[in-house]
């Protein structure tokens, strides 16, 4: 069975004590939370540049779980490295878990100091993705949810209400979420290179 390196990417205000991102990193092997200089203030090209020093740390092929915004971060970073604006990573990635993605081009679903991630890509990952979507998430519509997984090439499971998949939700530790990530990574056979 492959080891995995697991970073929890959270969004906007990071994950506190109580979030599932939270939870999952101390009960997950090899598990840490990308931790950003500023959770308040997102600045996209800071973020990229910190999740890129996390994923370059990483020795172990590596499964990305991210949280609202950290979907976004997700989507750019991985445009960047397509486009050679940043370094490949020196471990695969072998899957992604896009958690409650925040739609950062809609001014009626998201605040205007994530900005700085419109427009959102919309390009295919090149890593194996799932995208995990709540039927009244806040932050974004079912439909939109649905259009980040068509463009991603990403898996799509709707959870149904269970607003942003967050404490402020209730999830807690989020087992459900745990299953769902444990039964996808271990559907993902080749990593990406």
């Amino acid at each position: 069975m492959v080891d995995f390196s697991y970073l929890m990417v959270p969004g906007l205000g990071g994950s506190g004590a109580e979030h599932w991102q939270s939870h999952w990193q101390r009960e997950i092997a090899h598990a840490r939370i990308v931790e950003q200089a500023d959770w308040d203030r997102p600045e996209s090209d800071a973020w990229v540049t910190t999740l890129n020093r996390y994923v370059e740390g990483c020795r172990k092929p590596v499964v990305l779980v991210a949280h609202s915004l950290g979907c976004a971060l997700v989507a750019h970073w991985a445009a960047r490295v397509r486009y050679g604006q940043a370094a490949p990573p020196s471990a695969p990635i072998s899957a992604a878990m896009l958690v409650a993605p925040a739609d950062v081009d809609s001014e009626a679903h998201t605040p205007d100091i994530i900005r700085s991630f419109a427009p959102m890509p919309l390009a295919r990952l090149p890593f194996p993705s799932l995208v995990v979507a709540s039927a009244d998430d806040p932050f974004v519509s079912p439909e939109r949810s649905a259009q980040f997984a068509g463009s991603w090439d990403s898996d799509l499971v709707s959870v149904g209400p269970m607003g942003h998949l967050s404490s402020d939700s209730g999830c807690g530790s989020w087992p459900r979420g745990k299953t769902i990530l444990s039964e996808f990574v271990h559907r993902q056979s080749v990593p990406w290179q």
